[in-house]
């Protein structure tokens, strides 16, 4: 039997870890979502978290467009989509376009931390959502040339992801073993000393 979205929200925490934000272990990107709209106030919240991101020289160069259901946006957003992400994504109440403007504005010249930004932005937009009792799941399975041309994006802002946003859905929606499957899979992450060093390769020492 089918877990229920309640006892796949459990399992996908993150144990917890003393001092760590709560939220941060809560976070986590299903593939199902619930019939239920997302308001508009809400979704003020989640993009005013990216809104006070950090970034190179304060440029803020992260851009979002934004399609809620039954909008023409959130549909050019969903045909540009790929793969099995036409099978799940569509169906969420809210789809996302992230970019970033490749020049700085103040003088034109190359940005080269624009998508760092972007991101920085976009996680705390992840972690507002999860607060909010929101989910997110981005995707980078999408037609980078058809969405660009369907929402009139300027050559000079890169590409990010797009954000699938909404409310859990039951696991079992989503009528597809394989999508089943991940969806109810514990969650894993690699442990701190492959990616935090005191020297290349060499695991700092942190407890």
């Amino acid at each position: 039997m089918t877990l229920s979205a309640i006892e796949v929200n459990q399992l996908k925490r993150a144990p917890v870890v003393e001092g760590v934000v709560p939220v941060i272990h809560e976070r986590w990107s299903p593939r199902s979502f619930a019939d239920r709209e997302v308001s508009a106030t809400d979704l003020a919240k989640v993009f005013e978290a990216a809104r006070w991101a950090p970034s190179s020289n304060n440029e803020q160069p992260w851009r979002y467009v934004v399609g809620v259901r039954n909008s023409s946006t959130h549909g050019k957003i969903a045909a540009t989509l790929m793969g099995f992400n036409q099978s799940w994504a569509p169906k969420a109440p809210v789809l996302i376009l992230g970019t970033a403007s490749s020049r700085f504005s103040r003088n034109g010249r190359p940005n080269a931390y624009a998508l760092y930004d972007l991101g920085a932005a976009t996680v705390l937009l992840t972690l507002q959502a999860a607060a909010l009792g929101l989910t997110t799941h981005q995707m980078g399975g999408f037609d980078h040339d058809a969405i660009r041309q369907a929402l009139d994006i300027p050559e000079d802002d890169v590409l990010g992801s797009v954000m699938a946003l909404g409310y859990l859905g039951e696991p079992a929606a989503l009528a597809d073993e394989q999508l089943i499957a991940s969806e109810v899979t514990p969650r894993s992450r690699k442990p701190l000393s492959e990616m935090v060093f005191s020297a290349w390769g060499e695991p700092a020492e942190l407890a």
